[in-house]
């Protein structure tokens, strides 16, 4: 298991040409999911065709982040305007897609067909004379998984595949924020140890988006109301230097104490990489493992005036859709 380095919400486009199946799955889908739903299959390709240009302007403008980062461009305060600046753009891209295979006018694997520039995932709704041709698919790597539509758990199983995928990267997202990493701080993320407890720490935060960063090691992240905060990653053999720091910096005697002990953490790069000109605080650290963890965390709260706000944030997204309606 890898802890993921990007992860953010999209889009969940559902295709199928009976709209009385259509109108119950919008009706039983997560309400926190933005959903799109389309009766024709050449509406939903055109819709689906015009989204690999902006999948690719959006991974340029991830990547130009990271090369100002090396010419010494803090990244965090990038990440934050990048977020504010493309406001709910990015949430309204499809991450995956639901198609059913028996349509009369164009199957649903000739659908997945014409689709081969977008990185989304795609899953096919089978009837039971369906099922040997979707296995054949999903061995050739057209589709992520089948799902019979005569299953009786057929909402749980759907759902269940759908937030399965929604927690993966975007093809291709992942590698870019790897370049940021050390090789020793990528081996952490990926530890069995380490990897699920992380994940259990930044599902506590509420965030529906969030970015591993090398330089200061952490995630940021982002919640639904466009707030963001900072879990700060310490290994185990930094802490002395760090406590060092903070002493430089006119930290308490016992409040060092407590950061070379692994008992706090304290801001002081991200107060640097956001060029604050606020006093360094403390939080209590985490430990990611067992007693001799090589990991320590600490959230700490980014303020609200650099954030995007509320009217950038996910839940702003959902609410501008509305209702879901059936495509007249």
């Amino acid at each position: 298991m890898t802890f993921p380095l990007y992860r953010r919400p999209g889009t969940v486009a559902f295709l199928d040409d009976d709209p009385a199946y259509l109108e119950m799955l919008a009706d039983v889908m997560p309400r926190d999911w933005s959903v799109k739903l389309f009766i024709d299959p050449l509406d939903c390709i055109h819709h689906i065709q015009s989204e690999p240009a902006r999948w690719e302007a959006d991974a340029w403008r991830q990547q130009d982040m990271i090369d100002r980062a090396r010419n010494g461009q803090a990244l965090i305060p990038q990440i934050l305007t990048y977020w504010a600046e493309d406001g709910n753009n990015r949430f309204d891209l499809t991450r995956i897609l639901v198609v059913d295979y028996s349509m009369p006018a164009m199957n649903g694997l000739q659908t997945l067909g014409t689709l081969e520039d977008w990185p989304g995932s795609r899953i096919l709704l089978t009837g039971q004379a369906d099922e040997q041709i979707a296995v054949t698919a999903f061995n050739q790597g057209l589709i992520e998984q089948f799902i019979p539509k005569q299953s009786v758990d057929i909402t749980r199983r759907l759902t269940d595949a759908i937030k399965r995928m929604l927690e993966l990267p975007v093809r291709g997202q992942g590698q870019i924020w790897r370049a940021t990493l050390s090789r020793e701080q990528y081996a952490l993320l990926c530890s069995p140890t380490i990897a699920p407890l992380l994940g259990a720490l930044v599902q506590r935060q509420r965030w529906v988006e969030h970015v591993v960063i090398g330089t200061p090691f952490g995630v940021l992240g982002l919640d639904a109301v466009g707030q963001a905060s900072w879990l700060q990653l310490e290994h185990r053999d930094n802490l002395r230097d760090l406590a060092e720091l903070a002493w430089s910096q006119g930290i308490a005697a016992p409040d060092v104490d407590d950061i070379r002990s692994g008992r706090k953490l304290v801001d002081l790069e991200l107060q640097l990489a956001l060029n604050s000109g606020q006093p360094a605080r403390l939080a209590s650290a985490i430990a990611l493992g067992a007693a001799d963890t090589p990991l320590w965390g600490a959230v700490f709260t980014i303020n609200p005036a650099v954030c995007p706000g509320s009217s950038k944030g996910y839940a702003a997204h959902l609410a501008a859709l509305g209702d879901r309606e059936l495509p007249e």
